[in-house]
């Protein structure tokens, strides 16, 4: 498999020019393990806090190799932990202030990108949410209430009904559904080089092909040699699971995407996504899609199985059960897509914690740290946890500092078998709740139940 196959972003950016590995042992301010959107995003913001620092970051592949470089392109607003349970174990004012720095995180990315002048189709379409079962449309109404009980008002999230909704996107029997102006569609890669080469004008060292063997406080070990520092942060996200006692830490489940052709406008002034609106419908396996800068769909979700000791291989990228489904579900979803053909299709790992909550950590005794946990909502959450961990290494007390997923203990997952058997038996939970919601038109208990083990 060639690096420009493992997505369609590595098939219109190409492969780039590969950085040099790590050369012996070296010494420097901050280490960051981890060559995705945290780790550039960490030493991004690191530079400009204080220049002096010397930042090295080590990716064992290239750059954007795992899901920054994989994933659906939506840079958005999404925290996997909703405001009612950040309120639960927190306090009300915690969630509305995770919630509103979430809705600043978009506008932030977007900035840097207009700012370092960013080719990455940056479009801020926001998220339709689309409602096309009875049960759907009703947790539509159950969304937007929960929104109005923390004061978020519609300028944030709105109900839509059967007439909105399909203005934007004219998905088969779509009912209503939500909006949020909070998501931007992107090319990812696109984005992630140009933040690289925006870290690398701003003196940080950047390495490829160096593989971490293990992360201490105050140093690195690599194939290629030690590397020292005062501060080290690992930014691993799916792979910390590959990595020490980080098996419990981290799980990696599969998530799917495929692109079609590019399509011409009479399908587009069929399907809408006029503004670059990314897209779901509110069923219980998550799904995602967006009008791409070069005018395809690309189309993802869940539904791969999660793989027995938390094992990463590319064999994973592709199912073509998984695969075949998504085509299914996109032409359902939208009829005109019927025989469209299908030019990509790729995966790879996403990160989850145990308690579907991301997090982002740091002790200053130890000078170790990190973040992730994201659940497939890294592109924006990264960007915060960036600048957090640039807060903290520095020892600034900002409103980043205090947000509820800073140096909150989290849960490690159970030990195999029983996270092998939890995990696939939730998965074809969701599959059966789907299924059962088409058929009956009632909301599915077996969800509800399902949501509360995984994240209890």
């Amino acid at each position: 498999m060639t690096i420009e196959s493992l997505s369609l972003w590595w098939s219109l950016n190409g492969p780039g020019d590969p950085l040099e590995p790590l050369a012996g042992d070296h010494d420097c301010d901050v280490a960051i393990v981890g060559g995705g959107f945290t780790g550039l995003w960490t030493a991004y913001y690191l530079a400009q806090a204080d220049p002096r620092l010397s930042i090295t970051v080590i990716e064992k592949e290239r750059v954007g190799f795992g899901a920054s470089g994989r994933n659906g392109g939506w840079c958005s607003a999404l925290f996997p932990a909703g405001p009612h349970r950040i309120a639960s174990e927190f306090n009300r004012a915690a969630a509305i202030d995770m919630y509103t720095t979430m809705h600043e995180v978009v506008d932030e990315v977007g900035r840097v990108v207009a700012q370092h002048d960013i080719a990455c189709g940056w479009r801020k379409g926001g998220t339709v949410h689309t409602a096309r079962t009875a049960p759907q449309l009703a947790r539509a109404h159950e969304e937007i209430a929960e929104w109005r009980e923390f004061g978020f008002g519609e300028a944030d999230y709105r109900f839509l009904d059967r007439q909105e909704a399909a203005a934007m996107v004219s998905a088969e029997g779509v009912l209503g559904g939500a909006y949020t102006p909070h998501c931007a569609a992107i090319d990812p890669l696109a984005l992630l080089r140009g933040l690289l080469t925006a870290v690398l004008e701003a003196g940080v060292t950047v390495v490829e092909g160096t593989a971490a063997t293990s992360i201490e406080p105050g140093r690195v070990t690599t194939e290629r040699g030690v590397v020292t520092a005062r501060h080290v942060i690992r930014a691993t996200e799916a792979y910390t699971s590959q990595l020490g006692d980080g098996v419990r830490a981290i799980a990696p489940i599969y998530s799917l995407v495929i692109a079609t052709e590019p399509l011409p406008d009479e399908i587009w002034r069929t399907i809408g996504l006029a503004d670059g609106q990314t897209f779901n419908d509110l069923r219980h396996m998550i799904i995602y899609g967006q009008r791409t800068h070069d005018n395809r769909i690309a189309f993802g979700g869940r539904g791969a199985p999660y793989h027995f000791r938390s094992k990463i291989d590319p064999a994973f990228d592709r199912d073509d059960s998984v695969h075949e489904a998504l085509r299914e579900t996109l032409e359902m979803m939208f009829p005109v897509l019927t025989g469209v053909e299908i030019t990509h299709r790729w995966g790879g790992p996403l990160g989850v914690a145990r308690d579907w909550w991301a997090g982002v950590e740091y002790d200053p005794k130890t000078g170790v740290g990190a973040a992730g946990g994201y659940v497939g909502d890294g592109v924006g959450t990264s960007n915060l946890a960036g600048r957090t961990l640039a807060d903290l290494i520095t020892g600034a007390d900002t409103k980043l500092t205090s947000l509820p997923w800073v140096n909150r203990r989290r849960r490690r997952w159970e030990p195999e078998p029983l996270r092998w058997v939890g995990a696939n038996a939730a998965l074809l939970a969701m599959y059966g709740a789907d299924a059962n919601e088409r058929r009956s038109g009632k909301p599915s208990r077996i969800a509800d139940g399902i949501n509360q083990l995984l994240r209890g």
